[in-house]
């Protein structure tokens, strides 16, 4: 039970590198699937907007007072 069963006839440092070659090649195929799914929704997303019609686009916005007021007043001075 000692003998391991070797049927390529690959070195310990062949089959160690096989191992992570095959490892490194699987991460890369699921880190493209998430790359895909993350352009494959901006994709759909952008194609929703792109076939609402124009109207829509030229409408005001519906919270006109939600945006940040970046003027300048002048410096809060404490009495």
């Amino acid at each position: 039970m000692t003998d391991k069963i070797n049927i390529l006839g690959a070195t310990e440092k062949a089959r160690l590198t096989g191992d992570v070659t095959i490892l490194m090649l699987k991460g890369a195929g699921y880190a493209a699937i998430v790359v895909l799914g993350i352009w494959l929704t901006i994709a759909v997303i952008a194609a929703i907007g792109r076939a609402l019609p124009e109207e829509s686009k030229q409408a005001p916005d519906p919270t006109p007072l939600s945006f940040l007021d970046t003027t300048f007043v002048g410096p809060i001075v404490s009495v």
